[in-house]
């Protein structure tokens, strides 16, 4: 990501979780009312090999799918969120701690989702958010799923 552009970058992960889009409705209403350009990731990785081989993989859908499912997660959530700030998405292949650490070098803030899909549910802090709260290189904000009703179902279900 670039942010030599000189404004000011918001970068919010999602993941396809509650958590996340949680996160994703708290980095709209920061960048709206800072003026910043929301910069949406998406992080998806193709399976690695595991023994004498490997299952067939094609990256290029690998990568088409997670774009598509990443514009339709922002529809889904961002169709109740009002006005809308300059918003960029980015898709990355990669490990998600890693991708998102990453982006946070040149942002102003990072938000991320407190858990996002792995299967250790009694967690209150995710691998992932854990990761960005030690190492990225500017402010984490770290949002917990919304139980209020504006969260609505629309968005737990994209």
């Amino acid at each position: 990501m670039n942010f030599s552009d000189g404004r000011s970058h918001v970068v919010v992960g999602v993941d396809g979780s509650p958590p996340s889009y949680a996160a994703l409705r708290w980095a709209v209403r920061q960048a709206r009312q800072t003026g910043a350009v929301l910069d949406v990731v998406g992080v998806y990785d193709v399976p690695g090999a595991t023994g004498w081989s490997a299952p067939p993989v094609d990256a290029a859908f690998d990568a088409e799918h997670a774009t598509k499912a990443l514009s339709e997660e922002l529809g889904s959530v961002l169709s109740r969120s009002g006005e809308v700030p300059p918003l960029e998405q980015h898709v990355v292949r990669g490990n998600p701690a890693e991708v998102l650490i990453e982006a946070s070098d040149g942002a102003d803030l990072l938000v991320v989702g407190s858990r996002g899909r792995g299967g250790f549910t009694s967690l209150l802090l995710g691998s992932v958010s854990q990761q960005c709260a030690v190492h990225a290189h500017c402010p984490v904000v770290i949002v917990r799923e919304d139980t209020s009703e504006e969260a609505g179902s629309a968005e737990t279900t994209p």
